[in-house]
């Protein structure tokens, strides 16, 4: 048994848990909302799951890097916390990405004090 790939799991999500703490993007920024949002991306992802295993689309690989233990047939354990890393780095992303689009648009708008270019008049 091997914890190879559950520890580099979570590797990750101390990293992400540094990145949102440090620039308040999702957790940090409004705990409530986040899990309610983190929550129903987790159920949708579990379900999908669920659902990709009961139709045999899934299918559990040997890896001997993982742990081997499973929380239903075909589930391991690492999955839970892959998608919840998954759903975190993906609203860390669109936080992050929204706010430098919003700081974008507002030094664009070069305000009313600008100077008129091309021969225009005011």
């Amino acid at each position: 048994m091997s914890v190879v790939y559950l520890g580099c799991l979570l590797f990750s999500i101390a990293g992400m848990a540094l990145l949102d703490w440090r620039h308040r993007l999702f957790w940090f920024a409004d705990w409530k909302r986040a899990a309610i949002v983190h929550g129903a991306g987790l159920t949708v992802f579990l379900l999908w799951d669920a659902a990709g295993i009961a139709f045999g689309v899934f299918h559990r690989g040997d890896s001997p890097y993982m742990t081997g233990l499973e929380l239903a047939p075909e589930m391991p354990v690492e999955e839970v916390f892959f998608l919840f890393f998954l759903c975190w780095v993906t609203m860390v992303v669109f936080t992050g990405s929204m706010r430098i689009l919003t700081y974008l648009r507002s030094t664009d708008d070069p305000g009313p004090e600008a100077p008129v270019t091309g021969g225009e008049r005011p």
